[in-house]
């Protein structure tokens, strides 16, 4: 079955309140873990992780750093605004570029309160090494989901990632129901995150700490990186009742060669995805890869996936290397070390995983596509393995419990 004719109500299940974590656990590794494999369901907890992954597998995580991306202004009349970046302005390549501007950006924000804002600009004021930094706010434009902001601030010498580390706040999930506490800078944040970009963690490696990276290592278990922007979409509910209505969100990707040449010397062992963003990330380059065999001349702004390509684009005999291959000769071509770009890749049920064989993932809200991901590997399997979580008190979402889910073979 094509995916835009799954139904989200087949995708329903009940999550008591209690369920969901509102906090992490002590220790990161020590969170549970489910593992299914084929039908079978075991637990254990993430610190024995290495011993459920075959040597030598590949392990491939996200980089990507959350930003303190809620902006509270306060206004002369005491009323507050609040301005959630989501993403930069169009005039920039990519996230990272908008993240080191300096003086000034443009950034599409959520404004709470927004009745409330007219034309005035707002400010918030704060102190770095005893001199007083002044950040304003002025609306530029509204479009249908977001309003355009520029920002504007009185030290030449800081980026803007640095105004948003000073003056903004983590951006917990809303289920979560509660506001950002000081602890949640460390702990919503994986303790491999480098590039600045994300308004959501990359939940599944929050249980990864230094002690479980040296056992992997120790049995050979190779690690590397990708890096996704996630964002705010990644909540975005199905409110259609079919997923052909569903408009996926689009997210910014950035691939080194030096990724894609490790997936190529591990395609005949096991490749393991760390988050679905990860799995996102790698099994979009397998489409890319795709799209410079059918047009060797596309030019990068044409080199994207989108929502539909996985399952509209013909790939008879395009082999996972072949088409690897051809994407690193594109790159070759146009002198590139790194591809950035955007996916807008959609994994449902009626997807077959091209590169990854696992997925190492937390627990997700019912009617999300990030289930309907997860249901990709397995089936309706999906369901066996959440009435397993919520029977055996696994805690759910960002801050829950997690699995490693292999990839089940049909029939």
């Amino acid at each position: 079955m094509h995916p835009k004719r799954l139904f989200i109500k087949d995708f329903i299940y009940n999550l008591p309140e209690e369920k969901i974590a509102k906090y992490p656990l002590p220790q990161r590794d020590e969170s549970k873990l489910l593992i299914y494999k084929n039908g079978a369901i075991k637990s254990d907890i993430y610190c024995n992780l290495d011993t459920h992954i075959p040597d030598s597998s590949l392990l491939v995580f996200n980089n990507t750093k959350v930003v303190e991306a809620r902006l509270l202004f306060k206004k002369s009349t005491g009323t507050t605004i609040e301005l959630f970046c989501l993403e930069p302005g169009d005039q920039y390549p990519d996230i990272t570029t908008a993240m080191l501007q300096k003086k000034k950006v443009t950034w599409k924000c959520l404004v709470g309160g927004a009745k409330k804002w007219k034309e005035e600009l707002l400010k918030i004021s704060f102190v770095i090494n005893a001199h007083t930094i002044e950040l304003f706010a002025k609306k530029i434009e509204k479009k249908n989901d977001y309003f355009l902001v520029e920002f504007f601030w009185n030290d030449e010498q800081l980026s803007f990632a640095e105004v948003l580390h000073f003056a903004g706040a983590v951006p917990l999930p809303p289920y979560l129901n509660r506001n950002a506490e000081e602890t949640d800078k460390e702990r919503y944040q994986t303790i491999y995150a480098k590039y600045d970009g994300s308004v959501a963690a990359p939940t599944a490696g929050l249980h990864f700490t230094e002690r479980l990276f040296e056992k992997l290592s120790v049995k050979n278990i190779r690690t590397d990186f990708v890096t996704l922007h996630v964002g705010a979409g990644t909540f975005k509910p199905v409110k259609s009742e079919t997923m052909q209505e569903h408009e996926m969100h689009t997210e910014f990707i950035e691939v080194r060669k030096q990724l894609i040449e490790n997936l190529l010397q591990h395609l005949n062992e096991t490749i393991i995805a760390v988050g679905t963003t990860s799995l996102r990330t790698i099994e979009s380059l397998y489409w890319l890869g795709v799209k410079t065999i059918i047009n060797p001349d596309i030019l990068l702004h044409e080199l994207q996936v989108l929502q539909w390509d996985a399952y509209d684009l013909t790939t008879e005999e395009i082999s996972v290397e072949k088409s690897l291959l051809a994407l690193l000769q594109w790159m070759n071509k146009h002198d590139s070390e790194v591809l950035i770009t955007k996916t807008q890749i959609i994994i449902a049920p009626g997807y077959d995983l091209k590169i990854a064989h696992a997925l190492i993932t937390n627990f997700h809200q019912p009617q999300s596509t990030l289930l309907l991901l997860v249901a990709a590997l397995v089936f309706d399997d999906w369901r066996k393995i959440y009435d397993y979580a919520l029977a055996n008190n696994f805690r759910f979402l960002s801050y829950g419990d997690g699995s490693l889910i292999w990839k089940k073979q049909a029939g």
